[in-house]
This record gives C-alpha cells, sequence and structure tokens, in this order.
C-alpha cells in the first residue's frame, strides 16, 4: 500500500560500480516492463519462473483470492521494483547480494519473451499488465 522507491538498488550499483545496459521500474508490469526493454535494446529475453521473487504476503494474498501469484508479479505493477540488464561480466558481482534477484537473460531472438515453467516447457509471454493508452478512454 506504500511502496517506496529503490534507492538501495542504486547505491548498491554504484557500490560495485556497475552501470546497468537497461532499466525500467515494473510500473505496467514484468511482462510489459520486459517488453519495453527488449524493444528499446532489440533483444530477446528468457524468464525463469522459478526465479522471479514473490513475497510471502503476495502469494497468500493472491492464493486466498484463487489468483496464481505469478500472474500478480507477471501483471502487477506500481510496486518500484526495478528491472534491468547488465552485462555478463558484472553477473559475479550482484550475484550473492540478497536484495537482486536474476530471473533470466537476454537472448539475440528479437522481441522473444520466453517464460520457462518451473514444472517444465516454456511459453511466449504476451504483454498483461497496464498500457496507458490501450485502457485510455476517448472523451
Amino acid at each position: 500500500l506504500k511502496p517506496e522507491a529503490r534507492v538501495d538498488v542504486i547505491s548498491q550499483l554504484k557500490k560495485k560500480k556497475i552501470i546497468p545496459s537497461s532499466m525500467i521500474d515494473l510500473s505496467d508490469g514484468l511482462s510489459s516492463d520486459v517488453r519495453h526493454i527488449c524493444k528499446a535494446s532489440k533483444v530477446g529475453v528468457k524468464i525463469f519462473e522459478n526465479k522471479i521473487p514473490i513475497l510471502k504476503e503476495t502469494e497468500k494474498t493472491a492464493n486466498e483470492l484463487n489468483i496464481n501469484p505469478i500472474f500478480c508479479a507477471l501483471n502487477g505493477g506500481e510496486d518500484y521494483e526495478l528491472l534491468f540488464t547488465l552485462s555478463l561480466n558484472d553477473y559475479e558481482k550482484i550475484k550473492d547480494i540478497d536484495i537482486f534477484s536474476v530471473i533470466g537473460h537476454t537472448t539475440r531472438n528479437k522481441d522473444q519473451v520466453e517464460l520457462f515453467a518451473e514444472g517444465g516447457g516454456s511459453v511466449n509471454l504476451k504483454e498483461g499488465g497496464w498500457d496507458t493508452f490501450k485502457n485510455r478512454q476517448h472523451i
């Protein structure tokens, strides 16, 4: 109900002397915002379901409402989390820092966003978050 900007992420990146190759806030949902990065960077991405962080409270509430918690993570937004890419050379610098969650990697398959399910198999992830222009009412 009261998200806070992730200044800790920025300070850790500065501390480790890492400059992300792209970054976006998750205001429209992971499934949409990762596509923004892919389009702007002319890359694809592979995301692994079991690597997507979900707070226990979110999981509990989603389950109570009969909503798959992964659906919430992919399509929710406005939580001030940051999604970014970085050079593979910088991976070792962040892999053990608990505020970072490595959820996938970029590919050369331009605009293809693939979600690998925990139980096996993969799907091409469609945009499912908020789209300001698509959802705008014309007056």
